[in-house]
């Protein structure tokens, strides 16, 4: 049978070797070309979109409601002045 230890051992060494390899410099280089482009043109994660969408909606929400009491004040007002 083969020993687990082994296993692990030649995991291990595989591991070692692709990360001193030229492959993981290609990646992060990679990664920093990706991420120069995508600054260029200001992207934004989905996560971060979706934080900002739900704070616009709030936004409008909030401003629905201010727009629904200043119209209930202006009519209260027009309730209150006396004829002209």
């Amino acid at each position: 049978m083969t020993d687990p230890r082994l296993i692990e051992e030649i995991g291990a060494k595989l591991s070692e070797i692709l990360a001193a390899s030229p492959a993981r410099d290609v990646e992060r280089n990679v990664r920093a070309l990706l991420a120069s482009f995508l600054d260029r043109f200001d992207l934004v994660t989905r996560e971060d979109f979706e934080v900002q969408k739900r704070v616009l909606e709030r936004a409008q929400a909030r401003i629905g409601e201010l727009e629904s009491r200043v119209g209930q004040l202006e009519a209260g007002q027009a309730k209150d002045a006396p004829p002209a």
